[in-house]
């Protein structure tokens, strides 16, 4: 009995590598599949951002507003100041 107690630890210490070895490596695969599958999603959005862009310069186009800038508040501020400096040159 001794000289197989001598054996089981070895055996043990053997059976503990192959299983902390067999864990990286399904951890290694799970996380390779959930980075797979994030740069996936995050190239979807991308595409759907660049048609939801594309929809809305064709709707722009369509209402003839394709000169103008997006928003109006910027234009509106710009004058706003030129009137103010046009009164403080004067």
């Amino acid at each position: 009995m001794d000289g197989h107690d001598a054996d089981d630890p070895k055996q043990s210490t053997a059976d503990m590598t192959a299983f902390v070895q067999n864990l990286l490596q399904q951890m290694q695969s799970r996380f390779q599949t959930m980075s797979d599958s994030i740069i996936t999603k995050i190239d979807e959005m991308g595409n759907r951002i660049d048609e939801l862009e594309q929809s809305i310069n064709d709707l722009r186009t369509e209402m003839g507003v394709e000169g103008s800038p997006s928003p109006s508040a910027p234009s509106k501020s710009n004058i706003e100041p030129k009137s103010a400096d046009d009164s403080t040159n004067e």
